[in-house]
């Protein structure tokens, strides 16, 4: 067993290149290695302040764009909306069916633990203004929101300590340094 990623690019300014994704992968083996997280399947989707906006205002009721958003799928309750895109669900759709008619019941991947959306183009902003690479800032707000999804929540000082020391340091075993 192992933790996968699957990813979705619904973005236009920035082009998603094989080292980029080779480089969250690394992030999600070193993160899930570092909470003992031995099995599961991170969603990734690419968007943009647009698309993000919406769904902080949909979901979170805060009506700007963030940087990045997290929906756990432990955190899933009978009242809870699941997020929906129209466009991936008929390409799910399809995948599931795929697999079902070949046996597949998709264990190799694992249980999804939820699923990471993270704005490039407020990537790209926040690596502009603390001075370090495009790749590092889509990396942290990835292991971000990794974290996220397995419990972890910056509500206290003491959360955001422990939260931030705990990206820091996967991210500094991936060589993404500022």
């Amino acid at each position: 067993m192992m933790v996968s990623l699957e990813w979705n690019n619904e973005q236009e300014q920035m082009q998603i290149g094989d080292s980029l994704i080779a480089k969250l992968e690394q992030l999600l083996a070193l993160a899930a290695a570092a909470e003992n997280v031995e099995a599961g399947e991170v969603s990734l989707t690419f968007v943009d302040d647009a698309s993000i906006h919406e769904l902080n205002k949909q979901y979170r009721g805060i009506d700007k764009p963030t940087d990045v958003l997290s929906f756990a799928m432990s955190e899933m309750g009978d009242d809870e909306i699941d997020i929906n895109y129209d466009d991936l669900e008929e390409v799910e759709l399809e995948q599931d069916d795929a697999e079902d008619e070949a046996g597949d019941d998709r264990s190799d991947g694992g249980e999804p633990l939820g699923d990471i959306i993270i704005s490039v183009e407020r990537a790209v902003q926040q690596s502009e203004e603390y001075g370090h690479s495009v790749e590092r800032e889509i990396g942290f707000l990835f292991v971000h929101g990794f974290l996220h999804l397995i419990g972890y929540d910056h509500g206290s000082e003491a959360e955001e300590k422990e939260m931030f020391a705990k990206q820091e340091n996967i991210l500094l075993k991936a060589g993404l340094t500022r």
